[in-house]
């Protein structure tokens, strides 16, 4: 009886190793499947950035009746100079899916191209989907320079 339970010890214990060894082998080939997928998943980690105002840029390079997109920290701004001569600066994000707006000199309106939202110059949503209005931003003329600002209401 000694030398069968002596000769099975060694077997059991050599097939306890192999299972380790393919089960760690096995979850490692999981490892490095899932890992990238995971990375790929999540997003990045980015600063915070605040931007309390930018330059939209000189007055002379905004005619009349015209619009120009100006990046303020992450978000896009369009700043409007009316026909009067006057500027109008909103965020340029619709409130319906985030899409880019544009200006339509031709009507004086702003108009979202994803799926015809409309908005007054003062960034009121008159036709469309967008359920609110775009955010005022506050636009200044400081030494023949544009300065869009945040804060109080335009």
């Amino acid at each position: 009886m000694g030398t069968d339970s002596g000769t099975s010890l060694p077997s059991a214990s050599r097939r306890k190793f192999i299972d380790y060894l393919l089960g760690g082998g096995i979850l490692a080939w999981l490892g490095t499947i899932l890992y990238p997928l995971y990375r790929y998943l999540t997003p990045p980690k980015v600063a915070n950035v605040s931007v309390n105002q930018v330059e939209a840029g000189l007055v002379k390079d905004f005619p009349l009746n015209t619009a120009k997109i100006v990046r303020f920290g992450r978000k896009p701004v369009i700043v409007i100079r009316k026909k009067t001569g006057e500027f109008t600066a909103l965020t340029a994000t619709c409130t319906h899916l985030d899409c880019t707006v544009q200006y339509k000199s031709d009507a004086e309106i702003i108009w979202c191209a994803c799926h015809n939202g409309k908005y007054d110059l003062n960034g009121n949503n008159i036709s469309g989907p967008p359920p609110k209005p775009l955010t005022r931003m506050v636009a200044k003329v400081q030494k023949d320079k544009v300065i869009v600002m945040r804060g109080e209401e335009a």
